[in-house]
């Protein structure tokens, strides 16, 4: 085990995340699977699944990397961050699934390898993160076997655990709860900054990222917060990093109405000011929000119908059929 300190009179000091929890003995941090056993941090998470599935890969949602393919999916129990309008609270607000199924990694990684028309492993459904021991090593012993490795996560992460997330990590999604300090705070416990590091952090690694941000009535959904979000992402991640805006429903503590299409529809707009590709997600969208055009001369060369995908516009390389423009990094065709 990595990432924690002594600290005093027992207790440790958790270094994965910027919570930063002081563990007392036989008590756990704020994520509820990293506990102080006699002075050392254990991992109570480790290797038990909560989910196991071969996912389509735009469910993550990923668009850019390796459209059309399929990837086996795997999370546990927990998550550092307590939004109350979590989508996935079952889990990841739920620490009590110990006794669910283990799967050391190595197994994990066979069942990868023989699953037919598997690119690889997405970490998902709960926080990845707090995860940190079992995820690299899987992603090690899956690299080895020439398969992916995806990480869908809240990206509330420290520099250093993250850096060695890059050295494993193909792909990231990064859920931007909101383009607010205010909102982190007051919504999900925990603070805008971290986030927006470890976004600048998997864009200089060269590692494929892209960007989801769950709009909630009345919270985060003021076209200048969007202007400003996406804005931001151009200037520190890149105008071709892809930005999804999902529509929220209400989901665990909080009641507020779903998502109003029509808002989904006008912040993409904003944001298409400033990103080359603003995707739509949990709404049925006629504009075909879930497709990708070319920026260059906007020909549609990524067809979506739900999961079915569709690349007839696209060369092998990637690029734009029409006007050559790059739309899919090639290593991600």
């Amino acid at each position: 085990m990595r990432f924690w300190e002594k600290h005093k009179e027992g207790s440790v000091r958790c270094t994965l995340c910027p919570h930063f929890c002081i563990i007392r003995h036989g008590e756990r941090g704020i994520c509820g699977t990293r506990e102080n056993r006699d002075g050392v941090i254990y991992p109570v998470t480790a290797g038990i699944i909560s989910g196991y599935a071969i996912d389509p890969i735009e469910k993550k949602p990923l668009y850019h990397f390796h459209p059309g393919s399929e990837i086996l999916s795997v999370g546990s129990f927990g998550c550092n961050l307590s939004c109350d309008f979590c989508q996935n609270y079952h889990i990841s607000q739920n620490v009590e699934g110990e006794e669910s199924a283990r799967l050391d990694p190595a197994e994990l990684v066979r069942q990868a390898e023989r699953a037919r028309g598997n690119i690889g492993i997405a970490y998902t459904y709960n926080e990845p993160v707090i995860w940190f021991e079992y995820v690299t090593e899987c992603a090690r012993l899956a690299r080895e076997k020439g398969l992916c490795n995806v990480m869908v996560t809240n990206g509330y992460v420290n520099p250093e655990p993250l850096k060695e997330l890059t050295e494993v990590i193909d792909a990231f999604n990064i859920d931007l709860k909101a383009f607010s300090n205010d909102f982190y705070r007051q919504y999900s416990g925990a603070t805008l900054k971290p986030v927006l590091e470890t976004i600048k952090a998997v864009a200089r690694s060269g590692r494929h990222l892209e960007i989801t941000t769950l709009i909630l009535p009345g919270m985060n959904d003021s076209p200048d917060e969007m202007k400003r979000e996406a804005e931001w992402i151009a200037e520190n991640a890149g105008s071709s990093v892809p930005l999804h805006l999902s529509r929220y429903f209400p989901m665990y503590r909080r009641t507020t109405p779903a998502t109003p299409p029509e808002t989904i529809l006008r912040l993409r707009e904003i944001a298409e000011n400033y990103l080359d590709f603003v995707y739509t997600g949990n709404m049925h969208d006629e504009e075909g929000g879930s497709d990708t055009r070319c920026p260059g001369c906007h020909t549609t060369v990524i067809k979506r119908s739900g999961y079915h995908t569709r690349t007839s516009g696209l060369t092998d390389e990637g690029s734009c059929l029409k006007c050559s423009r790059q739309i899919i990094a090639e290593t991600n065709i």
